[in-house]
């Protein structure tokens, strides 16, 4: 109950006090345990205190990171669709929008089809229908919690704690832009009304703090409570399960790619009992919502909704981050507190095209290597059972070369004609 009523607090208070969860998570059951201090560097360092991490740190040579360019946004949409209002090439615009984003005018469109709210493949009519059913959709769940009286709701504990907690997020939820600021803003009202629908739509979860920060920006697009809210709905709100295995889990997998990446900052963070990398909480449970500006998370959230060019691409961003802030956390010498507050701080100071152009060439330079730990392909999408294997060597060197030419010829992707997309 605390984490749902403040999961930032509570996270941030209570991982201080169990650094040690990740690695218990990934010791077998019977394996001794070693301790360390980072006071007597003669003790050798742990072999079975992180199975398989001992693959990432011994014997993994990356290569230089590749040059990696940005391009311009999408700016045409028109000429992507066939006559019946068809996407006929759905993985370029995803690769355009990866490489440069999406022009502002034509995000409340695109946006329904990265989200997943309209399939790729549907007619302009099938749009229509789909639409007209989920709005009817919407408004029977709207219905159910306006149409609770005072008296049934003061004896609904859930639904009484779940409207409390939305007025008072709502109120302080992106006040800076036009759209939420003010009193009595109609925007503001649209904030509470999609929330608290959306809390009939999934009851069990409810709302949890942090809901709000990922509405707005698709309310602000969409400039409409039912499109905002049915592509609220489509969101994945793992992160907000009480149970928190989803956050455990990308904490765990950035964990895997850092020590892969940067075994001296990892160590470095281990001696300071930061190796559980809970200061990055907040970046991964509201995709960074806080760490850039208003404009840049549009720009963000909709080359992460591409998927491109893997699932994980967020905790690249993470990994990006980090790097470029590792030379002040080891110089300075951080304890875990100041660590955090260093952290915390980075808020509106990150460039965000410097961070995207970081985080893709950490995946260029994973992907090209070619000892890389089944771990770390596994976070990236990449690890292919041996039996499955069906590709040559001749066939992944071409593959490779590919996707470096793609990549420092980004700035051509605004040609709109078809063409091979990202893997």
């Amino acid at each position: 109950m605390r984490f749902i009523h403040d999961p930032y607090a509570t996270t941030f208070g209570g991982f201080s006090k169990v650094t040690n969860f990740f690695r218990a998570a990934l010791r077998p059951p019977e394996s001794p345990i070693h301790t360390r201090t980072p006071q007597d560097p003669s003790l050798p360092p742990q072999s079975d205190e992180e199975p398989g991490f001992e693959l990432i740190t011994c014997g993994v040579e990356l290569g230089p990171k590749p040059d990696v360019t940005r391009g311009p946004p999408l700016d045409k949409w028109e000429e992507f669709l066939d006559s019946e209002g068809r996407v006929t090439c759905p993985e370029k615009i995803k690769e355009l929008v990866f490489r440069g984003g999406i022009t502002h005018s034509l995000r409340k469109e695109v946006w329904k089809f990265l989200l997943g709210f309209y399939p790729w493949n549907s007619t302009a009519k099938e749009r229509e229908d789909i639409l007209r059913v989920k709005t009817d959709e919407y408004f029977r769940m709207k219905v159910q919690w306006k149409s609770v009286s005072e008296e049934q709701e003061m004896r609904n504990s859930l639904l009484r704690g779940y409207r409390s907690l939305i007025e008072r997020d709502v109120n302080r939820t992106d006040r800076h832009n036009t759209f939420f600021s003010g009193n009595d803003n109609p925007g503001l009202t649209l904030l509470h009304d999609v929330l608290m629908t959306y809390c009939m739509y999934n009851f069990d979860l409810g709302y949890v703090q942090g809901m709000s920060d990922l509405l707005s920006p698709i309310l602000f697009v969409t400039q409409n409570e039912v499109e905002a809210g049915l592509c609220f709905s489509f969101l994945q709100h793992q992160n907000f399960e009480e149970s928190q295995e989803a956050m455990k889990q990308q904490l765990l997998q950035l964990s895997i790619l850092l020590k892969a990446l940067d075994p001296e900052l990892c160590d470095f963070l281990d001696s300071q009992d930061s190796g559980s990398l809970c200061f990055c909480f907040r970046w991964l449970l509201i995709w960074f919502k806080r760490e850039f500006s208003f404009e840049d998370i549009l720009t963000l959230w909709e080359v992460l909704w591409t998927r491109l060019p893997c699932e994980n691409f967020h905790l690249l961003i993470a990994c990006s981050i980090l790097e470029s802030q590792r030379e002040e956390l080891i110089g300075s010498n951080h304890d875990f507190n100041t660590i955090l507050k260093h952290i915390n701080e980075l808020t509106m100071k990150l460039d965000l095209q410097t961070v995207l152009r970081g985080a893709e060439a950490i995946y260029l330079q994973l992907f090209l290597c070619k000892e890389l730990p089944v771990m770390v392909k596994q976070v990236l999408g990449l690890y292919v059972p041996p039996s499955s294997e069906e590709e040559s060597p001749d066939s992944q060197a071409s593959e490779t070369q590919r996707l470096l030419s793609q990549s420092q010829e980004g700035a051509a992707a605004s040609n709109p004609a078809c063409g091979p997309s990202y893997p």
